[in-house]
């Protein structure tokens, strides 16, 4: 089988762009009529011309979405665990050239935040932090896991891209999910926005999700950051790339994720602004094209956006969210990465999603489903 670098380097980004825009409502009609979908329906859906049949790809999202995972939301929110960062991403408030305290907690500061998100009642837990390996490295992911492993039934890690040996410890030590976006798949315009540090690599970060399959990780969660480029384009590239590790890594489960570009410290405006009802369409194409995709939805969306899209298509929300090192109970006025949009608390959302008849799921993972709870750290 041909490796992804192959299949991405056997595509242009303009003749993609191309093929989205030149699509037609008469293409669109044709997409949703069928029963089963191919990568090429997903360009169909995400064209300028599917805008006009948004309504039908709604309910049709929705209809998928329920027959496939039901009436759920599985809820989680990020422990960011440093920010400290050897990259220079112009999009971003970690960036090494921004002049911010940085932190990275001590074991008691990591247990402090985790028994503030233990209070909410989380048991799942995604660990972020900045991309610094001298400081941030896999042995401090280990001994942090160590430290959360026996409070939380899942736990995720969204950090630097690691070698396969580094994600296969990771594995072990009972990491359930891991999260790698590739920022943007237009090539030339990649180094511009990462001018410094092992992210300027477009071509290690393109490999990452490879390694992360061959190192047997369960679930494996991809993204591009909407408004570098355009988010037409973007997506049909990151659709494609899991298209191929679902094919290459059948065993393993796949996320997809939306981050748009929001306000942080000494960071660029959006190069391409994406609306609400564009993010819709793409979470509706992403959900038509692909029933078995778990679809994540961050509180860097509005309150509005969020109430609207729970029965739609996703079936991951977090909440309570802080971007920062320590925001929860250690330094809650610490700089952040970004800033958050939905400020509620996860009691508040908690009460939304069961309003609107749905069930927020706390836990739906145990390592006892994997072995993993004989792996020793």
């Amino acid at each position: 089988m041909r490796t992804f670098k192959e299949t991405f380097a056997s595509y242009t980004w303009d003749s993609i762009q191309q093929k989205i825009y030149a699509s037609t409502l008469d293409d669109v009609k044709r997409v949703l009529q069928k029963d089963r979908h191919q990568l090429e329906d997903f360009l169909v859906l995400l064209s300028p011309a599917a805008e006009s049949a948004l309504e039908h790809m709604a309910q049709l999202a929705q209809s998928i979405t329920q027959r496939r995972f039901g009436k759920t939301i599985q809820m989680y929110a990020p422990l960011y665990l440093s920010n400290e960062c050897q990259n220079i991403c112009t999009y971003c408030g970690f960036s090494m050239d921004n002049k911010i305290k940085r932190k990275t907690l001590s074991d008691t500061e990591i247990m402090m935040e985790a028994m503030a998100l233990k209070a909410m009642g989380l048991q799942h837990v995604l660990l972020v932090s900045g991309e610094a390996n001298k400081t941030v490295g896999v042995d401090y992911f280990l001994n942090a896991i160590r430290l959360l492993k026996p409070h939380f039934s899942q736990i995720s890690i969204e950090v630097q891209p690691l070698e396969q040996h580094e994600y296969e410890l990771i594995q072990q030590a009972g990491v359930h999910t891991v999260l790698v976006y590739q920022e943007t798949y237009h090539q030339d315009v990649y180094r511009a926005y990462h001018p410094k540090g092992k992210k300027s690599n477009f071509d290690y970060r393109l490999d990452t999700p490879d390694r992360i399959g061959k190192a047997g990780i369960h679930k494996i969660g991809l993204g591009v950051l909407l408004g570098l480029e355009d988010w037409r384009t973007d997506s049909f590239f990151n659709a494609m790339h899991i298209n191929y590790l679902q094919k290459q890594y059948w065993r393993t489960k796949y996320s997809v994720s939306f981050p748009r570009l929001r306000p942080a410290e000494g960071i660029i405006e959006p190069n391409f602004v994406m609306e609400d009802r564009h993010l819709l369409q793409l979470i509706c194409a992403y959900r038509i094209w692909n029933p078995d995709l778990e679809i994540s939805i961050s509180t860097r969306e509005s309150e509005h956006f969020r109430n609207h899209i729970i029965p739609i298509g996703v079936t991951t929300m977090s909440a309570a969210s802080k971007t920062n090192p320590g925001g929860y109970a250690v330094d809650p006025q610490s700089l952040e990465q970004f800033e958050i949009s939905d400020e509620r608390s996860m009691e508040t959302v908690i009460d939304l999603i069961k309003k609107v008849g749905y069930d927020p799921i706390m836990k739906d993972w145990d390592v006892a489903y994997s072995g993993l709870d004989k792996a020793k750290v």
